[in-house]
């Protein structure tokens, strides 16, 4: 994107009917490291790549509690983040005290879209340039929204957000089918090899760089500090040794077969007495995707 006539500001329309500023800040998730969120019957779960902006630093926060049957995940600008989640604490707060029962997950996800439309319509406001995927739970099951900084909000079986989440969109529409009836062993399996498919390819998912929410009844790998969890079902944040047994438990990624070079295949197609096929043209160098994961404001 390049700058134009028609993005000083987020309340001028552009000819073609596009807010830029908007878009804008829709391109600052998409900076961000990746988010995965996914649903079953019984459980909802969140999936997020942590950055550090160096060897020394410790890794960014990517998950943040709201209450006992909420939690999210964002891609996007940290600090934004920060102001939104303390916002949706509040109106869970707020619901506790008035009406005495939690805030259902639906009004508070649209609670925060109302917040957002505002900084895509008044002057001298930006956008929020962070995404939130966000689970919850109520009387009807689990429950996975997605957030976007336009003021949208949609509920999804899946769903990922971030820098190269186009790749663990894939995977989780090729296997979105398991996931209602799923174990929360499985569903996590599924949500970490959604989640590798974002990594750059010297990369790998580690107790460091990964986090894992979750919201349900305890897992076999939780039964051994069932009692720290405190209420059964409440949300909790998964990082550290306790997510080692999840990361054992992942399949070797499918390494692609080996490319026969044109005269390896010309020689055997003449032994085999057979023409040999023409030879095809080398597909073009293919540009390094992605940003640099050292940017300290991105989460």
């Amino acid at each position: 994107m390049f700058r134009n006539t028609y993005d000083s500001d987020n309340t001028v329309f552009s000819p073609q009917g596009r807010l830029h500023q908007v878009e804008y800040a829709l391109e600052a998730v998409k900076q961000g490291s990746a988010a995965v969120g996914m649903r079953s019957k019984t459980h909802a779960v969140l999936l997020a790549l942590k950055r550090s902006s160096g060897e020394l630093a410790s890794y960014q926060q990517k998950m943040f509690r709201i209450d006992d049957h909420v939690g999210i995940a964002i891609a996007g600008l940290t600090s934004d983040a920060r102001v939104l989640s303390n916002f949706m604490r509040q109106q869970a707060m707020a619901s506790k005290m008035t009406f005495n029962r939690p805030v259902p997950v639906n009004r508070l996800v649209s609670a925060i879209a109302d917040r957002a439309q505002v900084n895509t319509q008044e002057y001298g406001r930006r956008p929020y340039g962070v995404g939130l995927l966000v689970i919850g739970q109520d009387q009807s099951g689990p429950h996975l929204y997605e957030f976007s900084p336009a003021g949208n909000s949609y509920e999804y079986y899946a769903m990922s957000i971030g820098a190269r989440s186009q790749s663990a969109k894939t995977y989780l529409e090729k296997h979105f089918e398991l996931f209602e009836n799923a174990s929360l062993e499985d569903l996590i399996r599924h949500g970490l090899h959604a989640l590798r498919e974002t990594l750059q390819q010297d990369k790998e998912l580690t107790i460091h760089n990964t986090s894992i929410g979750i919201l349900g009844p305890a897992g076999v790998n939780e039964q051994a500090n069932i009692a720290s969890l405190g209420k059964e079902g409440v949300f909790r944040i998964l990082e550290g040794e306790v997510i080692q047994p999840y990361l054992d438990s992942m399949q070797p990624k499918e390494v692609p077969a080996p490319v026969t070079s044109v005269a390896a295949a010309a020689a055997a197609a003449a032994a085999a007495g057979a023409p040999a096929a023409p030879a095809a043209e080398a597909p073009a160098e293919e540009m390094p995707g992605g940003l640099p994961d050292d940017d300290v404001n991105m989460g």
